[in-house]
């Protein structure tokens, strides 16, 4: 029995058990080791003061492959031990995972093990995302795989739980983006994690997060490994299709990221319960309570993905919208003064109040029309101007009047349109793939697998579109939504190929249709500068401008 049955073995079968943890600490404690939680080790993680070496430890000093010596043991869990190691060869720490399964076990589970390790290597090597940890490589000694990754120096979110309490609701909100936006990338590649828990991610340096342990995942097309007579992954965790034995999706890897972000945020796990039987009956029939120290929007997208139903679940989009408006509010509006027509004193009110009234009349004592201009009435900015482009392109945009629509290459299949300032500083262009001229099937099936194959195009430089190797270009492709139907996106900053380079930024969208047709919507304009963020914002408008004629 591990050390959180024994803990929660004090509470009747059917009550939830807590972390025991402290409300948000404004001044949290300096990071130190943390030997017997039980949080902690299944994660790559260095404390911040480094473990000293105890000498008398098995392991200590041995040269693995004749390259990497391990120094200290991290952690261990089901799966093996975590090394702190280095690597003789390029001067460098990495961390290093050992596998490891009882003697008596059958050669068949024994296989079932390395195979899994296996399998996390491949899993996390197939992914190139801020928040997956890197997979250096794979070192098989007497047939056995120890892992090499790179070493996140901090914690995992289970330590920083155990230890300082809950999360204040705009830290959750980050983590659970930088988990949200690893488990996009890898279920773009047709991966599914299956084991999102406290423990798994690692809060490193910098405000880094990194979802790791890819041990179980389901990689598709793969054959599926289990365990003897049962499943793999941390019975509270696990989304109740899981326990029905049915097919996993994406929208299990989001059960399990609202059970994580429920425990940072409530300081309670919402199914553990004193026995795994007991919890796995919980994940299929109990209702957690609803959040409290959540709030609002993330309260209900955290219950929300708490759904038995996978088909009720929110998407990643919907996930990400409320995360984001979580992690990053607004900043208060400063009050306004509005006129009253009779000459009488300002009125303060703020911004919001404005927006409701609209131009409505208000009825008092004195009758008086309040005059309200709303920056965002009609449907596009003064000096706008909307352009339809025609049934090959199926689409319409607006940019601003001053733009001048580009001519198209004499070759040109008629799917495209692009418009420029006269100072060439901005640049929109509209593009679309049609399903019905696809003869050999290369419009992915999706809009986010589309983003992640244009971002593997362009994220090592492409000379054709102007964009330099060297500083790589920076982006992240990421799920989102057009007209509440799933779309994706990017945001590229690069450097152009042009003599002297100057830093660009553009703004993709993509969104796939019904029928298959793939469209693309490109803005590009200064990355850094005084135009930079008049560039964004013209982007911003013209992707709320953009009108697709057949969804």
């Amino acid at each position: 029995m591990d050390h959180e049955q024994q803990r929660g073995a004090r509470h009747g079968a059917d009550e939830p058990t807590s972390f025991a943890l402290q409300p948000p600490n404004p001044n949290p404690a300096v990071p130190r080791p943390h030997p017997g939680n039980p949080y902690a080790a299944p994660a790559a993680v260095v404390p911040a003061p480094a473990q000293p070496k105890t000498p008398d430890e098995p392991g200590i000093g041995r040269l693995i492959a004749g390259r990497y010596r391990l120094l200290a043991k991290l952690g261990r869990g089901g799966m093996g031990t975590v090394w702190r190691a280095k690597d003789e060869t390029v001067d460098r720490e990495v961390a290093v995972k050992e596998p490891r399964v009882p003697d008596h076990l059958p050669e068949r589970e024994r296989s079932n093990a390395f195979e899994r390790m296996r399998r996390e290597a491949r899993a996390a090597a197939r992914l190139d995302h801020p928040a997956v940890v890197d997979v250096h490589d794979v070192a098989v000694v007497d047939g056995r795989p120890w892992i090499v990754m790179e070493l996140v120096q901090g914690r995992s979110l289970g330590a920083v739980l155990q230890d300082e309490g809950t999360l204040p609701a705009r830290e959750a909100a980050r983590v659970g983006l930088e988990v949200l936006g690893a488990l996009e990338a890898a279920h773009a590649a047709g991966i599914l994690h299956r084991d999102v828990k406290p423990d798994n991610v690692l809060m490193g340096r910098y405000d880094r997060v990194v979802l790791t342990d890819f041990g179980i995942a389901q990689i598709e097309g793969e054959t599926n490994l289990t365990d003897t007579g049962g499943f793999v992954g941390s019975p509270e965790y696990i989304a109740p299709e899981r326990v029905l034995g049915q097919r996993p999706g994406p929208a299990s890897d989001l059960w399990s990221l609202g059970v994580v972000l429920y425990a940072a945020t409530e300081g309670v796990s919402p199914f553990r319960r004193s026995n795994p039987p007991a919890t796995l009956q919980s994940v299929l029939n109990a209702t957690p309570a609803a959040p409290a120290a959540a709030q609002g929007p993330l309260a209900e997208v955290i219950t929300g993905l708490l759904e038995k139903d996978p088909a009720r679940r929110p998407n990643a989009a919907q996930v990400r919208a409320v995360l984001e408006s979580a992690a990053h509010p607004p900043a208060p509006a400063p009050t306004q003064v509005v006129r009253v027509t009779d000459g009488g004193k300002g009125v303060r009110i703020g911004r919001k109040t404005l927006l409701a009234l609209g131009a409505a009349v208000v009825a008092g004592a004195v009758a008086a029309v309040l005059v309200i201009t709303d920056p965002f009435a009609g449907p596009l900015p003064d000096g706008w101007k909307r352009h339809d482009l025609g049934d090959r392109v199926g689409s319409a945009v607006a940019v601003p009047a001053g733009f001048v629509k580009e001519e198209q290459p004499e070759d040109a299949d008629g799917t495209g349109a692009s418009f420029s300032d006269p100072s060439g500083l901005v640049r929109v262009e509209v593009d679309r793939d049609l399903k019905a001229e696809d003869k050999t099937d290369e419009i992915p099936g999706s809009a986010s697998e589309q983003a992640f194959a244009h971002w593997e195009e362009l994220r090592d430089g492409d000379y054709r579109a102007g964009i330099a190797d060297t500083p790589a270009p920076k982006g992240r492709p990421r799920e989102t939504t057009y007209k509440d139907h799933e779309a994706a996106s990017n945001t590229i900053v690069f450097t152009t190929t042009t003599n002297p380079p100057v830093t660009r930024e553009v703004q993709v969208m993509y969104y796939r249709s019904q029928g298959g047709d793939m469209y693309r919507l490109w803005i590009v304009y200064p990355g850094k500068g005084y135009f930079a963020e008049d560039g964004r914002e013209i982007a911003r408008t013209v992707i709320d401008s953009w009108d697709i004629r057949t969804l």
